[in-house]
Formats: structure tokens, sequence, C-alpha cells
């Protein structure tokens, strides 16, 4: 009794076995045929074609192809490009799915003002400044102050206020005419 039940045992857990391995190889195939399309008429066209193999010293009574216009033809055999198709589509299929990461778009800053730095000078709208010059800085929106210009970068103006405080300006933000400075 015992040799049958662990016969039973043994049947359930081979028919079980066979059952997985089989579904698998069925999972597999159905995943191939969804990421690799092959038409099964190109596919049968070629081999018909080699099949029926010319004679090489006959002369080929195709028609010459007739195009019109900037076109690009490709001399391939439809073997060729099934089987370029298929490398692609199983490339594809190994990457999975992924998104290009695209970076915004870089704005242009149109530079309403000239201005730029030379030899420890700046040169603003046509007008050279220089260390030690009165100044009369304007921002929009708010009164235009008086300063001392005390140092000039190649990208920076540093300039000190009546009342001691010392700031920056970019030059950068002169350009742009988020500032703009006038002789006093």
């Amino acid at each position: 009794m015992q040799n049958i039940l662990f016969f039973q045992s043994e049947k359930l857990l081979l028919y079980d076995t066979v059952q997985s391995e089989l579904e698998e190889k069925i999972r597999r195939l159905e995943e191939d045929r969804h990421s690799i399309d092959i038409t099964s008429e190109l596919w049968n066209d070629e081999l018909q074609s080699r099949k029926k193999r010319k004679d090489p010293f006959s002369p080929d009574k195709k028609k010459p192809v007739v195009v019109s216009g900037p076109y690009i033809v490709y001399m391939l055999q439809d073997l060729d490009i099934l089987e370029d198709w298929t490398t692609i589509r199983k490339a594809m299929a190994t990457l999975g799915p992924h998104r290009v990461k695209t970076e915004p778009p870089v704005k242009l800053e149109k530079h309403l003002h000239s201005a730029r730095s030379e030899e420890g000078r700046l040169y603003y709208d046509g007008e050279w400044y220089i260390r030690g010059q009165t100044i009369c800085i304007d921002k929009k929106d708010e009164c235009p102050t008086s300063a001392v210009i005390t140092t000039i970068n190649h990208d920076e103006v540093w300039f000190k206020r009546p009342d001691g405080s010392k700031s920056k300006l970019y030059i950068s933000q002169l350009q742009k005419g988020k500032y703009s400075i006038k002789h006093s």
C-alpha cells in the first residue's frame, strides 16, 4: 500500500514538474512572439526564393526600380531586414522601458547694455569708469544711490556708499539692465 501511495505521489510530482516546465516554455515563446515582430509572409517568401535558386549564367529578368524624388533605395534582402529587425527588437526588450532625460532648453539672455571690464576699468554703455570715481547706481523701482567705486574685477564692481557700507554689482547685472550706473 505504501508503494502505491509513493508512486502516486511521485506521479503527481512528476506531472506538476512537467506541467510547470511546459508553462515556462509557453511563457517564453509568448514573450518572444511579443518582442519579436516577424511577418510570416516575408519569412516564407525568403525561404521560397532560396529554394528557387536560378542558374547563375541566366540573365536576370528583374525590372529596374523606378524612383522619383530624393529617395534612398536600400538593396537588402528581406531576410537581412528581418534579422536586423529581430536584433533590434530583442535589444529593446532586454533594455526594458527607459526614458531619455532631456534638459530644459537653455534660456538665451539678451544683453541690453554693453558692459565689460578691462585692465581695472569698467566700460558701460559707451563710458569708462575707474576706481575712486563717484557714480550714481539706479535699480528699478528704487531710488538712485550715490557710491564710490572701490574695486573693478573681471566680473564684478565693488563700491562704497556714503554710509560706509560696501556692496558689489555683477557686470552681468549691468548687461541685463537690472542695475544701471552713470557718472555723478
